[in-house]
Formats: structure tokens, C-alpha cells, sequence
């Protein structure tokens, strides 16, 4: 009787076992996870820093040339993809030594710190080329400024197509960093 009142009352904590191994699930679809992230940055930057165009004016010899290190902002946006992805590869090892030891907690707190760094890089690098990719697709009349995807369409559509990998590596930081917390109260229940 005194048991019942006591957890109706919400004053006894849930003693359901929370097994440590359990996290081991979440450990591979962590390694997934940055998988995915390496192709996903690597692929955007790889189409960015590839991005070139050439139309011919009135003669052969007189063009005009797009190249995406013409923009500052996609320059940045190929840096920063390649610094996301070398950090994607570089925490791999730490995510295998995370299947074999699912109790690791220094190292998932470690892995969120530095996955929230880097979700801020690459969110800013992200929308710094998306607002350069659509000034070139709309342009601005009110600072005169003219969509120029009409005559370097497949500039644009590089460009743009370059952005999804990216969007893609902040959609797999957010699902790491929500898997990271799964985790650690986990293994915390296990410890009370």
C-alpha cells in the first residue's frame, strides 16, 4: 500500500533498467550519420569548386568567363565544406571507439562541443552562398542589380545544386547532436 501511494504520488524515481549497450544502436547510426556528412560536404564542395562557365560575346575571342572564386562567398563556402568534411573523417575512429564502448562520456560530451562549433561554420558558410545564389537567380532592383542566371544558367543550377550537400551536413549535425543527448541521458539513468 505504502508503495502504490509513493508512486502515485511521483515521489519514487522509475526503476526501469536502462541497459548502457542500448546506446549502441544509437552509436552506429552515429557512424551512419557522419558518413553521410563526408559525402555530403565533400560532393558540395567539390561541385562548388568546380563551378565555371564561359560565354562567347561577339567574336571568339572576346568572353566572359564565371568561375565561383570570382565570389568571395563561394570561396568560403568550398573552405568551410572542406574543413566540415576533413572533421566529419577525422571523428569516424571516435565514433567506432563509441560503438565498442558505449559507457565513453567525456568523448560524447567532447563530440557535441565541437559538432555545435562546427554546425555554426557550416550554417554560416551555407548562407552566405545561398544569398549570393539567389541574388544571381532574382537579383535586387532596388540596388539595380540584374538576375545574371538568364545567361549562366549552368553556373546556377551548379551552384545551387552545390547547396543541398551543405543543408544536408547541418540536417546530419542537428540529428548528431539530438543522438549525443539521447545518449548521455541514457547512460546518466544508468547511473542513478
Amino acid at each position: 500500500m505504502m508503495k502504490a501511494e509513493r508512486l502515485e504520488a511521483g515521489s519514487g524515481t522509475s526503476k526501469v533498467p536502462t541497459r548502457v549497450g542500448s546506446n549502441k544502436g544509437i552509436s552506429v547510426m552515429d557512424l551512419v550519420l557522419r558518413i553521410v556528412g563526408v559525402v555530403g560536404t565533400l560532393g558540395s564542395s567539390i561541385a562548388m569548386g568546380t563551378t565555371e562557365q564561359t560565354l562567347p560575346f561577339f567574336t571568339r575571342f572576346v568572353r566572359f568567363n564565371a568561375q565561383y572564386d570570382d565570389f568571395p562567398s563561394f570561396r568560403l563556402f568550398v573552405i568551410v565544406n572542406a574543413i566540415v568534411c576533413g572533421y566529419f573523417v577525422l571523428t569516424i575512429p571516435l565514433s567506432i571507439v563509441h560503438i565498442m564502448r558505449s559507457a565513453a562520456r567525456g568523448s560524447r560530451i567532447l563530440l557535441v562541443i565541437l559538432d555545435t562549433v562546427m554546425l555554426g561554420l557550416l550554417t554560416a558558410g551555407a548562407s552566405t552562398a545561398t544569398s549570393i545564389v539567389y541574388l544571381a537567380h532574382n537579383g535586387n532592383n532596388s540596388a539595380n542589380w540584374l538576375p545574371v542566371c538568364q545567361q549562366f544558367n549552368d553556373f546556377c543550377q551548379r551552384a545551387s545544386g552545390s547547396l543541398i550537400g551543405s543543408y544536408g551536413g547541418i540536417v546530419v549535425f542537428l540529428l548528431l547532436i539530438l543522438l549525443a543527448a539521447i545518449a548521455l541521458s541514457r547512460q546518466r539513468k544508468h547511473s542513478l
